[in-house]
């Protein structure tokens, strides 16, 4: 579990398709630099959110670290495109005890979206974001949360037949985050706000009636909420 809330920039050392190296797995791989200030707790196994997406530490040293990446997690994000020098988000598992300054942010990237705008706007910028995947478009609503690169950022506008929403960025997450140094066409990892899942989740079974296959679970349920608010009123 993350907050969104970058801890420090990290810059890629090396992407790797196939790496054999007991660190790598036989699989690909990706080894970061400039990671001292998040890696004096740091242990074999522990989770690190590169661009937003959860990894599993394989290796490390004072300042680096190395870690495995999934065919689904290179289908599903912006990592695989990543070039040595290029400069990603870092953040650590939430530890227990600690102020939660952002918002649940589980680091399962759901998709990824264009940047198709960059506005400023005084000392901050606009950014509007074509999502590549439209059925995540109701999770994405004016004022609620998502995560841009990991970045616990607030959605601003939205259009859904368009598939595109906006963000706008202060000037101090701009010193503290990648994204001022992307461009019109860059790609950025996307994970909306889960507890919209989990609530369509829930309510979607309750209202089809998920137990029964002639949707009589939706009768019955209305039925025992309005019996509960007629004795109420009695």
């Amino acid at each position: 579990m993350f907050t969104g809330i970058v801890e420090c920039l990290g810059t890629v050392v090396e992407f790797t398709r196939l790496d054999t190296t007991a660190a790598g797995g036989n699989g690909a791989s990706l080894a970061i630099s400039g990671a001292r200030s998040i890696l004096d707790d740091c242990h074999l196994g522990d989770s690190i959110a590169i661009n937003g997406t959860c990894l599993t530490v394989t290796e490390f040293t004072d300042d680096t670290f190395k870690v495995g990446l999934a065919p689904e997690t290179l289908s599903r994000t912006n990592l695989g495109k990543l070039q040595p020098g290029d400069r990603v988000n870092l953040e650590r598992a939430l530890a227990a005890g600690h102020r939660f300054g952002g918002h649940f942010v589980q680091g399962h990237i759901d998709t990824t979206a264009d940047i198709i705008e960059i506005t400023p706007d005084a000392n901050s910028i606009w950014y509007k974001l074509r999502v590549d995947d439209g059925r995540l478009m109701p999770y994405i609503i004016p004022k609620g949360f998502i995560a841009v690169d990991g970045t616990s950022l607030t959605v601003c506008d939205v259009n859904d037949e368009e598939r595109w929403f906006t963000i706008m960025m202060i000037a101090y997450t701009q010193s503290h985050v990648v994204m001022p140094s992307k461009k019109v066409g860059d790609q950025v990892n996307i994970e909306v706000d889960m507890l919209g899942k989990y609530v369509e989740k829930v309510t979607t079974s309750i209202l089809q009636g998920a137990s029964t296959s002639d949707g009589s679970g939706t009768s019955s349920y209305i039925e025992k909420v309005v019996e509960k608010v007629l004795q109420k009123n009695k």
